[in-house]
């Protein structure tokens, strides 16, 4: 769950974020290259808390590359003194949260890799669905891995050559087409070589990537977007190009391969899918992994989770005098149900930002522990009250009890939960590390149950259909054939076929 979120999903997590950056212009850059990628992976803290690393280059020696990575949050692992060292004029990095691989230093990324042609450097977003196979097939060759990691994976796979061989020297499209064509999803990349980053998105576009471009202090507020471009950067989210000064170009296509330089993006093509086959965008990307200042296929998050809020009041209304949620992920979708229904929102826990996450807690005792620490209830909203609480998800239901119990003590008359998506009855492994089907309580409970389970006084989920809706209302492209999502986790249909 992002960062901003209640911790429901202490145990759900996005796999991480990547980022990358090439300066524009004279080379070397008057672009702190360095300070940019640590203000990005700032931004995309909410992917990974685990690990971060950054690799810069000059760009002009391929033996070179300027590496700093290290446990922990990105602000404790890039200091003033590490970042002074991190020469380069163009460079990516990587914020992790691992679902393949343990979480130690040997894992974080991004990875680096000597080839006949140089060093090349690559951050990855997602999971591997055939990492098996991928894995027997470079064992084979000879080649040793080092990590438990797809993205090792990705990087040796990277270094082989295409089977038609490369007579006009380095072509490192061939090479990424080749290895899209040996694995269908889940990854977004952004490879380092030379002086270029080529910013890959899997066929089925399973997880984001989009493209911005740096532009002047003063450029910045122009709005006709011509001013001076001062660099280019690729991320997971757009969410960071604000703090950046960067202004969002366009989004990475699904199965496509974009090189970016200092002279400018250059999309070299676009693999494409099985015939007939969809997209397959993760859609709880949309429900709660992306901040919601985030835009992907051309809306923006919050919008979207404003419409499953509105959609749920359609779906599950009830008489409540109040609508409030767990701060703060679900707070859009409250504000659409509120808004909806007609039913005034009003605030009822106080956060505690200074808390600790409840995921990282050891046991159960002690996340239900840490739900009192984390929130406090506003008591003199609360009293009489029949409430309607939105939350975006619950996944093991460890934390909405004990918040229900908080309520209800602090004066609720009613407690009615309202979840702004479908129940998650399935894993997934294309790049989130959900529970299994046995932890899952929408696998051991109805509804009703959970209901009695947690002590509320009623439980609805928004429906499949009705996310699905929420989600393509905002989309202009209405061909499913051209833009489609990932729903398995909800519904146990997998895009793709899983080889392990």
């Amino acid at each position: 769950m992002a960062d901003y979120g209640e911790g429901e999903l202490e145990t759900l997590q996005d796999a991480c974020g990547v980022f990358g950056v090439v300066a524009c212009g004279e080379w070397p850059t008057q672009l702190d290259v360095a300070h940019v990628i640590t203000l990005g992976l700032v931004a995309l803290q909410h992917r990974g808390q685990e690990s971060a690393g950054m690799i810069t280059s000059l760009g002009v020696n391929t033996k070179k590359f300027y590496k700093h990575k290290g446990m922990g949050l990105v602000n404790a692992i890039f200091t003033e003194d590490n970042l002074a060292k991190m020469k380069g004029n163009l460079g990516i990095g990587h914020t992790r949260y691992s679902t393949a691989g343990s979480s130690e230093l040997t894992n974080c990324q991004p990875f680096d890799v000597d080839t006949i042609h140089g060093r090349i450097a690559v951050a990855h977003n997602g999971e591997l669905v055939n990492a098996g196979p991928l894995r027997k097939k470079v064992l084979t060759h000879g080649v040793g891995l080092s990590t438990g990691s797809d993205s090792e994976l990705i990087t040796q796979l990277l270094s082989f050559t295409p089977p038609q061989g490369e007579p006009n020297g380095p072509d490192w499209p061939a090479r990424i087409r080749q290895l899209m064509t040996e694995t269908k999803t889940a990854y977004s990349l952004a490879i380092m070589y030379e002086d270029s980053i080529y910013a890959v998105r899997d066929p089925y576009g399973n997880r984001p990537l989009c493209i911005g471009k740096l532009v002047s202090r003063a450029g910045y507020s122009d709005s006709k977007g011509d001013s001076e471009v001062e660099g280019w950067v690729v991320s997971s989210e757009s969410c960071c190009f604000q703090s950046i000064g960067a202004k969002y170009h366009r989004e990475v296509l699904p199965g496509e391969i974009v090189q970016i330089s200092k002279s400018g993006i250059k999309s070299h093509c676009i693999v494409p899918r099985e015939k007939d086959v969809p997209p397959a965008f993760c859609i709880f990307e949309y429900v709660y992994f992306l901040r919601p200042d985030s835009i992907a296929e051309g809306q923006m998050v919050y919008s979207v989770r404003k419409r499953c809020g509105r959609q749920l009041a359609k779906e599950a209304p009830v008489d409540a005098d109040i609508v409030s949620t767990v701060p703060e992920s679900a707070t859009p979708a409250a504000m659409g149900f509120a808004k909806e229904s007609g039913v005034p929102y009003v605030e009822v826990l106080c956060k505690n930002r200074y808390v600790g996450r409840t995921f990282i807690q050891p046991n159960m005792r002690l996340r239900q522990l840490g739900v009192a620490k984390k929130f406090g209830a506003l008591s003199e909203n609360i009293k009489g009250q029949r409430i309607v609480l939105i939350d975006d998800s619950i996944v093991r239901g460890n934390t909405m009890g004990p918040i229900i119990k908080l309520l209800k003590d602090a004066g609720a008359k009613e407690v009615h939960i309202r979840v702004a998506s479908p129940p998650i009855k399935h894993p997934c492994y294309m790049g989130i590390n959900i529970p299994t089907k046995e932890e899952l309580i929408a696998n051991k409970l109805a509804a009703d149950q959970l209901a009695d389970f947690l002590g509320a006084d009623s439980v609805v989920y928004l429906s499949v259909n009705g996310l699905v809706s929420a989600v393509r209302e905002g989309i202009a492209e209405k061909d499913e054939l051209k833009s489609g999502h990932c729903t398995a986790c909800l519904t146990g249909k997998y895009p793709v076929e899983l080889e392990w």
